[in-house]
């Protein structure tokens, strides 16, 4: 120990050390007060131009509104009808794929978007994403 400390401190360490008594976890305190604004809407059943007006729509609402994230659930495309037709892209014509890039083309969306990022299994894993919004700027 340091030779500066004084006993009285030294005494004091100790009795904390042998206590049983619990600090508070200011970390996550400070987590659990913040109160994070998150909206999720399921896109089944919606055509990919329905589905990207949607979120357009849903990203300027959220952005408005102060969101921090809205989850989208878009499904696995297990059943899309993409399939049965060798003319159309198996992947860019299913939802989780092309909701995606549409807001990712999209200057105006992205203005107001931080991260598009998957989803954890909790939320729908590989059959919805986040959108993390940005905070609206107020002049």
């Amino acid at each position: 120990m340091n030779s500066k400390i004084s006993n009285k401190d030294k005494e004091d360490w100790d009795n904390f050390l042998l206590s049983n008594e619990n600090l508070p976890d200011k970390d996550n305190n400070f987590l659990s007060k913040k109160n994070y604004k998150i909206t999720t809407f399921d896109l089944h059943g919606y055509s990919l131009d329905q589905a990207n007006e949607k979120v357009k729509n849903l990203i300027a609402s959220a952005y408005d509104k102060g969101f921090y994230k809205i989850i989208i659930v878009t499904g696995k495309g297990i059943h899309s009808k993409n399939k049965k037709d060798p003319y159309i892209s198996e992947e860019l014509g299913i939802l989780k794929h092309s909701v995606p890039e549409y807001i990712k083309n999209n200057e105006e969306l992205m203005s107001m978007v931080n991260e598009i990022k998957g989803a954890t299994v909790e939320d729908g894993g590989s059959g919805a994403f986040y959108i993390y919004i940005k905070k609206k700027v107020t002049k």
